[in-house]
């Protein structure tokens, strides 16, 4: 069983982890602000006609509940954060009492949020290429597979990561600072993904 460290003296020394993430999910804010600029390019570019017939392919709706769940993952995921933040690595109480729940109930599920959130993506996919739109089929179908695409990719390293630190927690003898920060830091990068993705959402979905 699981045994919880006591919270150590904090200091005032930055976490040099944190930090790094920090520098490290800048550098990926940049790779997303190319992406967005090669969307609006080339939608201004191509004009209006070729976006107007691609975009009444989309599934509006169905994306909608799709990152809805995304987004409600991000609330998932704080609360495993708080739960790390007390050293509680696992429920006190029945599954059924969420109030009791600690970082790996509430990292299960947002891993189980992000997977369905892929599982959308992929099955959206595979619908809009059985209408004819595909990365080779016109502009459009290039950068809209190339920006959802390269997201798709991040929410899964999200994913991945999300298991790393299920894993580690598992294998511990106690849960404590360590443990602690790593779940910190996995919820930097799953909050920079939502976010970014409520952003390409809105671009590609909402702004016709």
């Amino acid at each position: 069983m699981t045994t919880y460290a006591s919270p150590a003296v904090k200091t005032n020394r930055p976490n040099l982890v944190a930090v790094g993430t920090i520098v490290w999910l800048s550098s990926e804010l940049m790779f997303f602000a190319a992406l967005f600029a090669m969307y609006f390019t080339t939608r201004a570019v191509q004009g209006p006609k070729i976006w107007a017939e691609s975009t009444e392919m989309l599934n509006i709706p169905f994306s909608a509940t799709n990152t809805t769940i995304l987004v409600l993952s991000s609330v998932t995921c704080q609360y495993g954060v708080f739960a790390a933040e007390r050293f509680q690595a696992r429920r006190t109480g029945s599954l059924w009492q969420i109030s009791q729940w600690g970082m790996r109930e509430w990292f299960a599920l947002t891993f189980l949020m992000g997977a369905v959130f892929i599982g959308g993506q992929v099955f959206e996919y595979a619908e809009l290429v059985h209408e004819g739109l595909t990365l080779s089929s016109n502009a459009y179908g290039s950068v809209f597979y190339m920006t959802t695409g390269f997201h798709g990719l991040h929410v899964t390293g999200g994913l991945i990561a999300f298991l790393i630190v299920l894993i580690r927690v598992f294998k511990a003898q106690k849960f404590g600072h360590s443990q602690a920060t790593t779940a910190i830091v996995v919820s930097y990068y799953w909050h920079f993904v939502d976010i970014v993705w409520i952003a390409l959402f809105t671009a590609i979905y909402l702004i016709k």
